[in-house]
């Protein structure tokens, strides 16, 4: 995903919240008043009332606008989180950039990122991971009339290979030989591919899963290829933020015991396996 340096960050709101309302919850401890935020069961959030998340949009089916209000299975798993503390989830729609540093955590701006993103070492240095959530995989997705019928194809037969900038995906391609055209979202990678300025696209597979489900996306493009990179997904916290890290990883374990993981991931990702669930501690 591409740093947008010129972008104006947007709050939004999620989910169960009405659209465009803040809710601050009463019971709230310890509120620091001003713009210290409060304590709420033994966890500092930036703003009394809310669980501000950064994120950046689109990403379905993690996170995208539906119907004026911001959804998606990282949406869901950290609304059991804002649940549990006894407030709302915000979000504020911000540069992927950020998350990679750790900058609007640092800041203050956020409490938590949630981005689809990946678990890295690299990534490590700067934020502290939640325990991996989600197993992700990169697929290859073309157009039906382009004769590709796999990764190795694309370069064989001189197509162009798109990929959202700043991700896994692009950094795979990268270091397999490939020059991939990069785009600043999965929204623009998919219109890259509609409008012919690539023939092949490699991004997470569940994103290619919700395109799939348009039938004239499905009935022009294929995928070809699941490449298997290992990846898990975790969400993000302020290095040292123990308390927030703790009480996202107890939603987690809690979702995956009771059900409510499996049904939540059959919602917004698809066929759920049970070794999907249980992700090795990364």
């Amino acid at each position: 995903m591409k740093t947008l340096l010129g972008r104006r960050t947007r709050l939004l709101a999620a989910t169960t919240a009405t659209a465009g309302l803040v809710l601050v919850v009463a019971g709230c401890s310890s509120s620091s008043g001003g713009n210290g935020g409060a304590t709420v069961k033994g966890v500092h959030v930036v703003k009394a009332g809310q669980l501000t998340t950064c994120t950046h949009l689109p990403y379905p089916p993690f996170q995208s606008e539906i119907n004026g209000k911001v959804q998606g299975f990282d949406v869901s798993l950290i609304d059991l989180v804002a649940k549990n503390l006894g407030v709302k989830q915000q979000i504020v729609d911000t540069p992927f950039e950020n998350f990679k540093t750790g900058a609007f955590l640092n800041s203050g701006k956020c409490d938590l990122a949630a981005a689809g993103m990946t678990i890295t070492a690299e990534r490590k240095k700067n934020v502290d991971f939640s325990d991996p959530y989600f197993e992700a995989t990169q697929a290859v997705l073309v157009d039906k009339s382009s004769g590709v019928n796999s990764l190795a194809d694309v370069k064989a037969k001189g197509k162009k290979l798109g990929a959202q900038a700043q991700t896994t995906g692009e950094d795979y391609v990268k270091s397999k030989g490939y020059d991939p055209i990069s785009f600043e979202s999965s929204d623009a990678v998919l219109n890259g591919l509609r409008t012919g300025q690539v023939q092949a696209v490699v991004i997470d597979y569940p994103v290619v899963q919700g395109w799939l489900k348009d039938k004239a996306t499905a009935d022009k493009f294929k995928v070809v290829d699941n490449l298997k990179t290992g990846e898990q997904y975790g969400f993000t916290v302020k290095k040292g933020n123990t308390a927030l890290r703790e009480a996202i990883d107890k939603a987690l374990k809690d979702a995956k015991a009771d059900g409510t993981y499996k049904k939540l991931y059959e919602q917004w990702i698809g066929p759920y396996h049970a070794s999907v669930a249980s992700p090795a501690a990364s």
